[in-house]
């Protein structure tokens, strides 16, 4: 699994939103991009994340920052998921795990006792120019919003 540093390129991808539409990394070229990784819609830690997300986003655009998450789920699972917390931002599908290796965000992990594989929680902010400005990973659920507040200069 290789990790994204400071000014490496930012992989580019094409999957699936909430409503099906297709979404590139590209698509966010001239603007800064706060780019999450979570690993399944619904869960506890994954709805904390989402929830502080939506509730920075007003701010976060004020800065020229789009959102957009990513996990391992289906469609129709980010639908629902993105529904019941009222998230207006792309949470895209990534089933066959494709942008999380490229962002080093797909790994072993081990719950229980039991070792799997499965996303990373990780975030990266992205620059205009589709350059890493930072990168978190192992991230809580509570501190993306903090680290890319502090990362942007804005107040947590």
């Amino acid at each position: 699994m290789e990790k994204l540093k400071k000014g490496d390129k930012a992989p580019d991808f094409v999957l699936s939103d909430q409503n099906g539409a297709r979404v590139r990394r590209s698509d966010f070229a001239g603007k800064k991009l706060l780019l999450y990784f979570y690993p399944k819609a619904g869960t506890s830690g994954c709805t904390v994340q989402t929830e502080a997300v939506r509730d920075a986003q007003e701010e976060l655009a004020a800065g020229g920052v789009a959102v957009v998450g990513v996990s391992p789920d289906s469609e129709k699972s980010q639908k629902k998921f993105a529904d019941k917390l009222s998230v207006s931002f792309p949470l895209l599908s990534d089933t066959e795990h494709t942008a999380a290796e490229a962002y080093g965000v797909w790994g072993e992990k081990t719950m229980y006792g039991k070792k799997y594989f499965g996303i990373i929680r990780s975030s990266f902010l992205i620059d205009e120019q589709g350059k890493v400005v930072d990168a978190w990973y192992k991230v809580t659920p509570a501190n993306t919003v903090p680290n890319v507040k502090k990362a942007l200069g804005l107040s947590s």
